[in-house]
């Protein structure tokens, strides 16, 4: 979440009279990540979180909305958009689209043990499980198309090793697309900072704006390759009990079958070149803006470098 676009207070006084939520009482910009202008907003009658979207395609918006208010109904902790007085879900704000989402209680936490890493995976047993029945599609929009087109645009900023290891992996990747795995919405970018915790209890799930349709076991992989590491800054390989305590109470929800359990190293290549090539691309081709914050991408080629050198990753028994 970045801040792109300027809101006055004014300004969204204004365009709140389109809903009832009541008065704005304060207006507070959001520095975190990098896609869309967020704002936390507080009015006399709840507290929310205003996002502008900057360049996601208007036609993609319905599905992430839509989902996000599919899962809020079905009990998953995540935020729910409010609808105006026209009862819909977007509308426009500066010129560009916009929503209003509940703001949800608790805060991100940085170093996750396997208690932790056991409440995210019932959390996505739980929200795979509700997302069957929302019958909206919209393929990954970060999945291998992108990745292909995101390559050819981050090459020329790589050294000869680095385009070696990109080029391999896309080729390795392109043979394993596993059409005969589970699939259905999945979060997709559920890091650490993306789901909240009061106590020992996930209390939200925020940021569904890379959400499409795909493997169900990527979504563990994306969450493996960042909650389960044995160190993010030293020792970026799998840790075993974290690791083992996220799919195990996923398991328990929904059972994998054979051919995820083969697929899983694979997978976790894959979840570690997608990020890779994402922060090579905020990195090397940034927009201009305030408040942006791009990520370091030598972390996810450190990662993806030891998901290639090894196929004995933890699993569940």
């Amino acid at each position: 979440m970045s801040v792109y676009t300027p809101v006055s207070e004014s300004q969204l006084a204004e365009w709140l009279r389109n809903y009832s939520v009541g008065s704005l009482a304060a207006l507070e910009p959001v520095a975190a990540g990098i896609e869309n202008t967020n704002y936390f907003v507080t009015t006399s009658q709840g507290r929310y979180v205003l996002t502008l979207f900057e360049r996601l395609p208007a036609a993609e918006l319905p599905f992430y909305l839509g989902l996000m208010a599919h899962l809020a109904r079905h009990g998953i902790p995540c935020p729910a958009p409010m609808a105006d007085l026209s009862d819909e879900y977007l509308s426009r704000l500066n010129g560009k689209p916009a929503a209003l989402v509940t703001r949800l209680s608790g805060s991100s936490i940085e170093r996750p043990g396997a208690h932790e890493c056991a409440e995210l995976g019932a959390l996505l047993g739980r929200m795979h499980l509700a997302g069957r029945s929302y019958h909206e599609y919209l393929d990954n929009p970060r999945g291998p198309k992108w990745w292909r087109a995101a390559a050819r645009e981050v090459r020329p900023f790589l050294d000869a090793e680095a385009q070696a290891l990109l080029d391999e992996e896309l080729r390795l990747q392109s043979l394993y697309r596993f059409p005969d795995l589970p699939r259905g919405p999945v979060h997709a970018d559920l890091f650490r900072d993306n789901a909240l915790f009061e106590g020992e209890r996930i209390s939200g799930v925020i940021d569904f704006y890379f959400a499409g349709v795909d493997c169900l076991l990527f979504d563990l992989a994306v969450c493996a390759n960042d909650w389960c590491l044995v160190d993010p800054e030293r020792d970026r390989g799998l840790d075993p009990a974290r690791a083992g305590a996220l799919l195990a109470a996923y398991a328990a929800l929904r059972p994998f079958s054979a051919l995820e359990r083969g697929a899983w190293p694979v997978m976790l290549r894959a979840a570690a070149l997608r990020f890779w090539l994402s922060r090579l691309h905020d990195f090397h081709l940034p927009r201009p803006g305030m408040l942006v914050h791009a990520h370091d991408p030598a972390h996810f080629r450190d990662i993806l470098t030891l998901r290639v050198g090894t196929s004995d990753v933890p699993w569940v028994d």
